[in-house]
């Protein structure tokens, strides 16, 4: 497989993000939206009106989002560079599966630079490229694909490289955690697994979160102002704009 762009090309996209997710007014958003639905700040081209003004509009949830390079594939490849989505609405419905094994193909990315690692690598190299082909698969297909079950495949390697490189570490477990607004502020953190835990609102300011895990944790709101992130695992950009943040 060559190198494949696991993040967000608009300019190459026909605005899928803008269209294909539901949404509720609420904190995140600023209107209610129902799914296939064009954005009303959608504007020509398919890029966004409002785009530099997102978060001061209401529009913090599609400040947050990243298609991992999904919406320009789907456009793109799976559907040849088509010009609209309405000609081609099927592509819609695409976008949340092409989405996840995008995202799983970036998390594999990750496990592959921890060097302790190394005695998983080749297999996650394989698991990268049978991601990259499930994720090139035809419209019919990527439609009938089973993604949590490619994800119960992935996950086992991309945890066993999250222990390699947290070992000798306190490794603090809190998978799962319910964490909303947690004060743990200067708390030793090191190598503690945040794997799918709630930090909405956590105050984590100044803690000591080297090597620590943050796969699909929530972040919205978390303050990490201060807080040592050397060498985390599998923390995304569109994780840590949903934190505060230093400037």
């Amino acid at each position: 497989m060559g190198e494949r762009v696991l993040e967000a090309d608009c300019a190459s996209c026909v605005g899928l993000c803008c269209v294909a997710p539901a949404f509720a007014k609420s904190s995140d958003f600023a209107i209610d939206k129902a799914a296939g639905k064009a954005c009303p700040n959608l504007g020509g081209g398919f890029r966004c009106g409002i785009h530099q003004e997102l978060e001061a509009k209401g529009f913090r949830g599609c400040v947050v989002f990243d298609c991992f390079g999904a919406g320009q594939r789907i456009t793109q490849e799976t559907y040849g560079g088509t010009e609209d989505w309405r000609s081609a609405p099927g592509m819609l419905g695409l976008l949340p599966v092409v989405r996840q094994l995008h995202e799983l193909m970036w998390l594999v990315t990750e496990a592959l630079k921890v060097e302790r690692a190394h005695r998983v690598h080749e297999k996650l190299r394989e698991s990268l490229d049978q991601l990259d082909h499930l994720a090139g698969g035809t419209p019919a297909e990527l439609r009938g694909l089973d993604v949590d079950a490619v994800r119960r495949q992935v996950n086992p390697l991309l945890q066993k490289a999250s222990a390699a490189a947290r070992a000798g570490t306190p490794r603090k477990d809190y998978r799962g955690a319910n964490l909303i607004g947690r004060k743990m502020r200067g708390a030793d953190l090191r190598g503690a697994s945040f794997r799918g835990a709630l930090l909405i609102g956590a105050d984590l300011r100044e803690a000591d979160m080297r090597l620590a895990d943050f796969t699909g944790a929530d972040l919205r709101g978390a303050d990490l102002r201060g807080a040592n992130l050397t060498g985390v695992l599998f923390l995304t950009g569109a994780q840590l704009r949903a934190a505060v943040t230093d400037p």
